[in-house]
């Protein structure tokens, strides 16, 4: 949906950007989004501004599972660094470290159950080691326990629901921001050969352009083609 309200929050440094997509790492569906933008990125030389959706914050009065609980917090401390490094080194560095941890995390090699290959994930993505995989300071691994960033998390957080509209997660996507029409979305099982992500692309713009247009929905998905989840 379009709006036409001031942006709550400071621009990225060097936009405008094409797309803004706010992500939190421990959503697969947002990882398998950004494996599609990233495709769009090459085939039609799209720019993407980084942002942030916090699943902590978004959940935050929500009785969840301790172990959900965990995995959130883990995303916060994640996107902490991230904050830390688009400011030092600029939007690049966010989806440098957002690559990163998602192809550590999320392609783990599919051995024992679901709860090893998590464990795995868990150790692969240790910060330190994405941030020097990122070609960034190993000091800013610091950042993920300084909660002085959690005003511009939160605030970006706010930002997404009220760009898409609330009781929504990630990814949340803007197109022309920051006034441009954003969605949750698109929810992808898997990434489209090239053919068929270009056509996504232009559909859901044709969609989203539109404002009369609301929602399309269904809770019938196909299994994720991520090699964490194979087998399950």
């Amino acid at each position: 949906m379009a709006t036409d309200q001031t942006p709550m929050v400071p621009e990225i440094p060097g936009g405008p950007f094409d797309l803004e997509f706010f992500f939190d790492t421990g959503c697969p569906y947002a990882w398998q989004t950004s494996v599609w933008v990233r495709r769009l990125m090459d085939l039609r030389g799209l720019t993407v501004g980084w942002r942030f959706i916090s699943l902590r914050f978004v959940n935050e009065d929500h009785d969840l599972a301790a172990g959900t609980v965990r995995a959130q917090e883990r995303g916060l401390r994640f996107l902490r660094i991230c904050a830390a490094a688009r400011r030092d080194f600029g939007n690049d560095a966010v989806g440098r470290l957002y690559r990163e941890f998602g192809e550590r995390f999320w392609h783990v090699a599919p051995q024992g159950a679901l709860g090893e290959r998590l464990r795995a994930g868990a150790a692969a993505t240790h910060p330190a080691a994405v941030v020097a995989a990122a070609g960034l300071p190993v000091d800013l691994v610091a950042a993920a326990d300084d909660d002085s960033w959690d005003a511009l998390i939160r605030a970006e957080s706010d930002e997404a629901l009220r760009r898409s509209g609330p009781d929504l997660g990630t990814p949340v996507l803007t197109f022309g921001p920051p006034s441009g029409p954003s969605l949750f979305g698109p929810v992808l099982s898997a990434v489209p050969d090239d053919d068929t992500s270009l056509a996504v692309y232009d559909a859901v713009r044709l969609l989203v352009e539109l404002p009369a247009f609301a929602e399309l929905k269904r809770t019938t998905r196909a299994p994720l083609d991520l090699p964490v989840f194979d087998g399950t």
